[in-house]
């Protein structure tokens, strides 16, 4: 069965408004600010957590203790 022109005209318009949807969304995915944004959104969030912010504090408590040892020595 042939298909006549103004219905294929609209199919391919319709493929070519679909396909640059697509292609927006994969832009603003692809943002490189937007990547570092939800990185350092997800490092704070990381941070945030009572039990890292304390073993943190921890390892740099101990950490500045053994320089003073070894300064001091």
């Amino acid at each position: 069965m042939a298909r006549d022109p103004d219905s294929i005209q609209r199919e391919i318009e319709q493929a070519r408004d679909a396909l640059a949807g697509t292609l927006d969304a994969l832009a603003e995915r692809a943002n490189p600010k937007r990547l570092v944004d939800s990185g350092k959104e997800a490092a704070q969030a990381k941070l945030s957590d009572p039990k890292i912010k304390f073993a943190l504090l921890g390892v740099a408590v101990l950490v500045v203790l053994l320089v003073l040892r070894k300064l001091f020595r």
